[in-house]
């Protein structure tokens, strides 16, 4: 019982002490990778009237099997890039949704291939609870982030979304956003 009380104690004082932590974290991290998925063109205009296609994407995904189609993928996670950006968030671009792959892997009938650049990301983390929601929620808090947030100003040429282990169970997911900045 007396290390229970002083776990108890451990515990009070580091959450006196100690800043909140949330899921909510943003850092910044270097990487590039080759993606290997099915791509469509929209825009955050098209998505919010529901005349978008990426839920239609994820449909295809899930119904098609798709992520069992896509060769020599290099984990288990789904990827969704944002890219060839006409112009900033109010702008068309490309989504595709798809797997990292190996740079070399051959792309199947009906898919594209896309390389996330090197270059600086910032990462956010969402809370967990419905993906949908979460994936907006976090969105939102990029869209309204000040640039000193972000690291940088946005670079508008590649953004992902990381849905590993942690999104397997859609009604309580929780992913990754990757930010290009400059």
């Amino acid at each position: 019982m007396k290390w229970l009380r002083r776990a108890l104690l451990i515990q009070v004082f580091l959450s006196v002490t100690m800043p909140a932590q949330t899921n909510s974290s943003e850092k910044l991290v270097d990487m590039s990778f080759t993606v290997i998925g099915i791509a469509c063109r929209t825009s955050n205009a098209k998505e919010a009237s529901g005349q978008g296609c990426i839920g239609r994407q994820w449909g295809r995904l899930v119904q098609e099997h798709l992520l069992d189609k896509i060769p020599e993928r290099v984990d288990k996670s789904a990827i969704a890039v944002y890219t060839e950006y006409a112009s900033d968030k109010d702008g068309e671009y490309t989504y595709v949704l798809g797997a990292k792959v190996k740079a070399d892997a051959v792309v199947p009938a009906g898919m594209v291939k896309t390389t996330i650049s090197a270059g600086r990301y910032a990462m956010f983390t969402s809370d967990r609870g419905p993906v949908q929601q979460v994936v907006v929620d976090t969105w939102k808090r990029i869209w309204s982030a000040p640039k000193d947030r972000l690291g940088g100003d946005r670079a508008y040429k590649s953004d992902f979304e990381i849905y590993d282990e942690r999104a397997i169970d859609p009604s309580n997911a929780q992913i990754d956003i990757f930010i290009g900045v400059r």
